[in-house]
């Protein structure tokens, strides 16, 4: 089993492995993150690892709160998180790559990453300046028909999107080139999608590609049929610009 240690970024939403990732950074455990990460040589990877958050909250408590007014904000590397992190977070996350990090005049960062790999998650350690995780390499196994199920997928995909946008005439395909690697069309798909945090997780998490182009299938027709019943519903344009997971 092959694992390696990183920093370790929870938050509220889901990274897959070739999608981009802004992050504004203000936190100082998170500052302190990013300064040992610009430790790195600009020609080495600046690797962090994030995970979806199951029971916590991705920004502390600053000031004191309810019931007690007097009682004091919860510090620390592991603030929010409990006394044992490792349980407020998914067992399985992805590796980010940092391209630019960029600090401003005020101390906060500016950080644009793209996930890289699955990983596990097998245990948290609280005991520095910021949360470190040791991890295990997830390797991404295509399963049976998964070539096939992509198609499939694409296509229910382009449905989809056209019933958000409100049945525009214009497609994905008039706006970006598809990909037609299994695997990339599995996580684009699953980051484009308009699921709650749980349902990302179940995709990202999945134990083949095709398993989760199946799910995926499943999830466009059904969210498809929804959207077509209800006209009114809020739409978002998902044919424009870049995808991203935040």
């Amino acid at each position: 089993m092959t694992t390696v240690r990183l920093p370790l970024f929870p938050l509220n939403s889901v990274l897959f492995p070739g999608l981009v990732l802004p992050l504004n950074v203000f936190e100082e455990r998170y500052r302190a993150m990013m300064r040992e990460l610009l430790k790195t040589p600009e020609e080495e990877s600046r690797r962090f690892a994030v995970v979806a958050i199951r029971d916590g909250h991705e920004v502390a408590p600053s000031a004191p709160g309810m019931p007690d007014p007097t009682s004091v904000p919860d510090i620390g590397p592991a603030a929010g998180f409990g006394a044992d992190p490792t349980a407020s977070f998914h067992a399985v996350g992805c590796v980010a790559d940092a391209a630019t990090i960029r600090e401003r005049e005020d101390g906060t960062f500016e950080v644009l990453a793209t996930g890289t790999t699955r990983v596990r998650l097998l245990s948290v350690d609280a005991s520095g300046p910021f949360l470190t995780a040791e991890l295990e390499g997830l390797t991404e196994e295509p399963g049976e028909e998964a070539g096939a199920l992509a198609e499939g997928v694409l296509r229910a995909f382009r449905q989809y999107q056209k019933r958000l946008a409100g049945a525009r005439e214009r497609s994905l395909s008039t706006g970006a080139e598809l990909p037609d690697e299994p695997s990339v069309v599995s996580y684009l798909v699953a980051a484009a999608m308009m699921l709650d945090t749980p349902t990302k997780q179940r995709l990202l998490q999945a134990p083949d590609t095709a398993s989760r182009l199946r799910d995926e299938l499943k999830l466009l027709r059904s969210e498809t049929a929804i959207i077509r019943n209800l006209p009114s519903l809020p739409a978002a344009d998902l044919t424009r610009g870049r995808t991203s997971l935040n």
